[in-house]
């Protein structure tokens, strides 16, 4: 007779009262109740949700913390770690890892642990949210659709009334400072109509092309208010001063105009074939979260390989878009084939 587990294996939720975390507790909480712990740098908060606290700029009293809680079996950053030592503690313990960070100094220097995450049997799911996320996702559809593409172009909208947690106002600010390489792109997003996308430095362009073999990756960002597109954009060479940006991400918490509404669309292009897709929804920061639910249950069912893995490098989540769709997430899709 197999042994049984007094106590099921746990997950810690870091950041788990903030604007994503919140969300990625409940939605864990519905299907898996009781084996959700709420962690954060914020102890009273973090206390008052039945959790602990835990301080990603500490990999120390991390490490600890994991040693006193003795039975988490996967933990979901909620929070951006300033360097990788926080990825290094978990996979070292042989715990799995959803990380729904997005800078690419980050990703990189966690896929750098592949082979100690294979050696402790620990998996560690990357590119977890909407971009990079659902970018990916789309892209490697797309990408198959043309039998492997030359080049994807990806196209990010999202609410600009939408209240985001402040690690995504700060990165989104950061992000206006850089002038990555690309031209705008006017492109019509379904439920949005046409819009001017501007190259902006989300990670996936940086992971796809080695990902999925693609010589060039372009991702761009346009807002759901057409006048706050062209200021924004507008502002970026003002961007590259720190002062300027400080006064930004403080317009940016508290200003609120626009709806919650994003889409994301992917086109991928071989020759003269041309496929698309795309996936429409509402609140962006909400299905961040549901995207980290679902993966983080997904590495529970044990189906996922160890190892260091971007989201669209799992086939069990190729389906992640049509799932979620429960949560009201629809998915356009469309190939143009030449007739021969």
């Amino acid at each position: 007779m197999a042994h049984m587990q007094s106590k099921p294996n746990r997950i810690l939720v870091v950041g788990g009262y903030g604007a994503v975390g919140a969300t990625v507790v409940s939605a864990l909480d519905g299907r898996l109740p009781g084996r959700v712990v709420v962690a954060g740098r914020d102890e009273a908060r973090a206390r008052r949700l039945g959790g602990v606290r835990a301080d990603v700029a500490d990999p120390d009293a991390f490490r600890r913390t994991l040693a006193e809680l003795g039975d988490i079996a996967a933990v979901v950053l909620c929070v951006e770690p300033p360097d990788t030592r926080v990825a290094r503690v978990c996979l070292e313990r042989g715990v799995h890892l959803v990380d729904i960070g997005a800078t690419r100094r980050l990703l990189d220097g966690v896929a750098d642990l592949h082979d100690l995450a294979v050696g402790s049997g620990a998996t560690a799911v990357l590119s977890v949210g909407v971009a990079p996320g659902l970018t990916n996702l789309l892209a490697r559809r797309a990408h198959e659709a043309v039998g492997g593409a030359e080049h994807i172009d990806l196209t990010v909208l999202l609410g600009a009334g939408e209240r985001h947690g402040a690690d995504a106002v700060r990165w989104t600010v950061e992000g206006l400072a850089e002038k990555p390489p690309g031209a705008p792109l006017r492109i019509s997003l379904p439920g949005h109509g046409l819009r001017t996308a501007h190259p902006f430095p989300f990670s996936d362009q940086h992971t796809l092309p080695v990902t999925l073999g693609v010589e060039r990756v372009t991702t761009r960002l346009c807002l759901d208010s057409r006048p706050l597109t062209a200021a924004l954009f507008g502002l970026r060479p003002a961007a590259r001063r720190p002062a300027v940006r400080r006064t930004l991400t403080a317009v940016f918490s508290r200003v609120h105009l626009g709806g919650d509404g994003f889409a994301v669309r992917a086109d991928a292009r071989r020759g003269d074939l041309h496929a698309a897709c795309a996936v429409t929804g509402r609140e962006q920061s909400r299905v961040t979260a549901l995207v980290a639910a679902y993966v983080t249950r997904e590495l529970l069912t044990g189906s996922v390989p160890p190892g260091v893995h971007h989201i669209e490098q799992l086939p069990s989540l190729a389906g992640l878009p049509e799932t979620l769709a429960a949560h009201g997430l629809s998915v356009w899709q469309r190939a143009d084939t030449p007739r021969s």
